[in-house]
């Protein structure tokens, strides 16, 4: 790694007054980039966020261009999957609501997707006829979506300059987690949106028993990478903050994350190998998710998976 990195304190961004408690101290676990990081709890609302953490000018260095949802996000490799799970995926439909990538039954209009990366998703709602926007903080990444005939802003929402017509659709998935200032993100979004607009977006559930277990070794924690860990209720709460109002969290029916914290585990351990097959092979595996997935269904009823998916309407 070349870039020297910079780290700041990070204050609660609701605005509350200083005063934390650490919940955990942990390292990447995805790259195995140097760096110790904290996980701490704010006193006031109970909001958790990785502080001290990378500046924005120096946080990418832990996405590497081999990083996960740049590759997964690229047509190509989504339609050799399709190809290959076939079969899965025709079953998955008929019997499988995982609640991921999910949408409220809406008429094609205009699309913004933040953390687009290569543009996989765009593609797929362009071919359902909606005019589709993205932004990317990737340069490698947007230069991927834009190759696809997308316009693509390169960099944060912060930056990204407002559009020249209001979208009735926002997307972003497993992308607030990442940004530096979430409050300040979800109100620009909110300026963007027309009247009546809905927000979409997935985060992982660190209200779960899973995030309790594991701790530093679960899996979606993605540490520095991931710098607010969001439960049900303070998602809520950060969502409203940004001028949003929440109609639906559906929990994801999947259950690959605690199997791959288990490879962390092991890996810790000594067990290289072993845990190094289990964060590898359960994450977008078809035939572990419709293995699991009767286990799965119940977990999300309890509300007790990984990772969630909102909807939430602009608020007037």
């Amino acid at each position: 790694m070349n870039m020297e990195i910079e780290l700041e304190r990070s204050d609660c961004p609701m605005g509350c007054p200083v005063g934390d408690s650490l919940v955990l101290v942990g390292k990447d676990l995805i790259h195995s980039i140097p760096g110790t990081f904290n996980v701490v709890r704010c006193r006031t609302c109970g909001l958790m966020r990785t502080s001290p953490r990378p500046t924005p000018e120096t946080i990418g260095a832990y996405y590497p261009d081999n990083y996960g949802p740049y590759l997964g996000t690229q047509v190509v490799r989504i339609e050799q999957n399709r190809r290959r799970f076939s079969s899965l995926r025709a079953i998955a439909k008929r019997l499988f609501i995982l609640k991921s990538n999910c949408l409220p039954s809406l008429e094609p209009g205009r699309m913004l997707e933040i953390g687009c990366a290569s543009g996989g998703f765009m593609h797929e709602m362009a071919k359902k006829g909606w005019e589709v926007e993205g932004v990317e903080f990737s340069p490698k990444a947007a230069e991927a979506a834009r190759a696809l005939g997308y316009a693509v802003h390169t960099g944060g929402v912060e930056s990204a300059p407002s559009p020249k017509e209001p979208y009735d659709l926002i997307v972003g998935w497993m992308v607030l987690e990442h940004l530096h200032e979430p409050v300040f993100a979800l109100r620009k979004l909110h300026d963007w949106a027309k009247p009546g607009a809905t927000l979409a977006i997935s985060v992982p559930n660190a209200g779960t028993w899973q995030f309790r277990l594991f701790l530093n070794k679960w899996y979606p924690l993605q540490l520095p990478t991931h710098l607010t860990h969001f439960t049900p209720e303070t998602a809520r709460m950060v969502l409203a903050k940004g001028g949003w109002v929440v109609s639906q969290v559906h929990f994801q029916r999947v259950l690959a994350d605690p199997i791959a914290s288990l490879g962390h585990v092991l890996q810790g351990k000594g067990f290289k190998m072993l845990g190094k097959y289990l964060v590898g092979f359960t994450e977008g595996s078809e035939i572990w998710t419709a293995l699991l997935y009767p286990i799965a269904w119940i977990a999300s009823a309890l509300g007790q998976t990984g990772r969630m998916t909102i909807w939430a309407k602009r608020a007037e």
